[in-house]
């Protein structure tokens, strides 16, 4: 979501952070590969030709650390997005996402409202699911 507003290398730098969350847990479910497909779709070409970094998580975390508000919380909202659609969430996955917070300094209101668009995201898909398979 708003993917697209990041700058190129604020795009490689997300995709390889959404991998480090999602493969904090280990194996890679089928959900968590159309969750990194859809979101490598919206960030278009930019990452395509792009080299993976083989950088820490917090090294990865800490590049976003000095760009603008704006930037650090389409960053968060997606990483909690990717976290989210997996039907495990484990303790290690909410570690990352609060230090992620706490880096990015995104107060608790903030963090809460983010969390509500995730879900008002998934309950609009749920409902149209709903409706087109009836």
């Amino acid at each position: 979501m708003l993917l697209s507003l990041l700058t190129k290398d604020e795009k490689i730098y997300f995709i390889e952070l959404v991998r480090k969350i999602i493969l904090i847990d280990g194996e890679v479910s089928d959900v968590e590969k159309e969750i990194v497909k859809k979101m490598r779709l919206e960030l278009g070409n930019d990452i395509e030709k792009a080299k993976k970094l083989n950088l820490s998580f917090e090294k990865l975390v800490d590049f976003f650390v000095g760009k603008a508000k704006t930037t650090q919380k389409i960053v968060f909202l997606n990483l909690v997005s990717a976290s989210l659609q997996d039907e495990w969430y484990n303790v290690e996955t909410h570690m990352m996402l609060q230090e992620v917070q706490q880096k990015f300094e995104i107060q608790n209101n903030e963090k809460k409202e983010l969390i509500k668009i995730v879900y008002a995201e998934r309950d609009l898909r749920e409902k149209a699911k709903r409706i087109v398979n009836e």
